[in-house]
């Protein structure tokens, strides 16, 4: 059964700095022996690896609102240089746009289930509202 992840994408303001941030890191590591992939480390490691690697994705949380995805294809377990473990989540380099889905502020990562997963875009699509609207009447405490 696929599950997914939601992850806050602190210090973007917009998709398009996620998408900087990750065409930077695949710059980074063109000259490794792995593919050169955009990657997210986290301090845990999800128990359900099988699940987010079967279909998976990383639901990014941008502002208050999951607006983009990237599809899940690793997950592994790593020392950090405190040689503490942690975990390095590698994702498919094609960001996906969904509909804006609002979501609260919360630290690490959560599971989301697919039948909670916004939906993809289609091409053109800019989303039932324009993101700035959703965004003010979240704010607002309306929507």
């Amino acid at each position: 059964m696929t599950i997914h992840l939601v992850k806050l994408c602190v210090g973007a303001e917009t998709v398009d700095d996620l998408r900087h941030w990750q065409a930077r890191q695949m710059r980074m590591r063109s000259g490794e022996s792995r593919p050169a992939r955009p990657a997210c480390q986290t301090r845990m490691t999800p128990k359900q690896t099988e699940a987010l690697i079967e279909g998976g994705s990383l639901y990014w949380v941008i502002r208050g609102m999951i607006l983009v995805r990237n599809r899940i294809v690793g997950v592994k377990t790593l020392t950090d240089r405190s040689g503490r473990a942690c975990c390095e989540i590698d994702l498919d380099p094609e960001a996906v746009l969904v509909e804006p889905t609002p979501r609260k502020a919360f630290q690490g990562w959560r599971y989301l289930k697919p039948a909670e997963a916004p939906a993809d875009l289609r091409s053109g699509q800019t989303g039932e509202l324009p993101v700035k609207l959703a965004r003010e009447l979240r704010e607002a405490g309306v929507w």
